[in-house]
């Protein structure tokens, strides 16, 4: 099933057609089409389906959220061009003994887990260059060795500064002709690559918000990140390690394979509908890809990966495990 219409991809569901509206009948999760003349788009079992992202002017009807809490179904809500909304997410899914675990966690755990989080991440931004032939990336090395003898938070973070400012000073030479990359810009991005890397940092973050919420962590209360009112610190830490190899691999991926062109943007750098419901099609087949797990050592998805971490990292912080193993790749 397009994207435009509504998209079912192992419990995910993406919604982007425009004046539709989510319904429920029967265990059964309706896409219907209200301003297109009525008509189904898509059914899901509501069983199977773990998370509905909806894009703009698309609404749910009261029965079907009164369905999506009894389910344990998440709510995600996006701007049309992807930019992330909030959420609703179910009563349940809250352990106590795992939230006061989390709560009272002892500086120096998250101290030892957050410098595993930002040495995978340096680790796996060295990886995507190697595999792409930049090479001279020894300084990349040495920064994840430095993070290891790091004795705070604020020691973490300006290692990570400068180890992001060097990995983006050669990212540009992962790309084919035609397309540059200078320097990382947010708000607003300043060209078509700034902008595809925000918009997947966006969706990559729902991921690991949807992962750390299935096992019954508190996205909003994080180890690196600074709390702030509204701010999933917890799953912006998580999403670290998957920038380079996830997210950042995801976009050269389909710009060097001429998924996208430069007409595929509008003036504000932002992707024009059909290439934006082009980019969730992509984004999820993405996601959906199998690799090595490097500490349960089998075959899993990527999906499955980030939802793996979330079960490592709980384990770490209720003292199931000595450490957090973050997922890191060498090769």
């Amino acid at each position: 099933m397009k994207a435009s219409d509504g998209m079912f991809l192992d419990s995910v569901v993406y919604v982007t057609t425009q004046g539709t509206q989510v319904r429920t009948d029967g265990g059964q999760i309706i896409v219907y089409d209200v301003d297109g003349g009525g008509g189904e788009l898509g059914t899901f079992p509501a069983e199977q389906v773990e998370t509905i992202n909806v894009f703009g002017g698309v609404n749910f009807s009261t029965p079907f959220v009164a369905e999506a809490n009894e389910h344990g179904i998440v709510l995600n809500y996006f701007t049309q061009q992807g930019k992330y909304r909030g959420s609703f997410v179910p009563e349940r899914n809250t352990i106590a003994e795992v939230r006061r675990a989390q709560y009272a966690l002892d500086d120096a755990v998250e101290l030892d887990i957050a410098k595993a989080m930002i040495r995978a991440k340096i680790r796996n931004a060295r990886t995507l260059l190697s595999r792409k032939g930049v090479t001279g990336t020894d300084v990349l090395r040495d920064l994840g060795e430095r993070v290891k003898c790091a004795d705070s938070k604020d020691d973490i973070r300006g290692t990570e500064g400068e180890a992001a400012e060097r990995y983006f000073d050669r990212l540009d030479e992962t790309l084919v002709d035609g397309w540059t990359f200078e320097t990382r810009s947010k708000r607003p991005p300043e060209d078509h690559i700034n902008s595809l890397l925000s918009l997947t940092y966006v969706m990559m973050k729902n991921e690991a918000l949807t992962g750390l919420r299935s096992y019954n962590l508190d996205p909003f209360l994080g180890v690196l990140h600074a709390d702030r009112h509204g701010r999933p610190s917890l799953a912006l830490d998580l999403q670290e390690e998957f920038r380079p190899l996830f997210c950042d691999a995801f976009v050269t991926r389909i710009v060097n394979r001429g998924t996208f062109t430069h007409d595929d943007f509008r003036d504000d750098n932002h992707l024009r509908d059909n290439s934006f419901k082009t980019y969730l099609d992509k984004f999820d087949d993405y996601m959906e890809e199998t690799l090595t797990h490097p500490y349960f050592e089998y075959e899993v998805t990527r999906r499955k990966a980030i939802h793996q971490q979330s079960i490592l990292l709980r384990k770490a912080i209720t003292g199931e495990l000595d450490s957090y193993y973050a997922l890191e790749v060498s090769r």
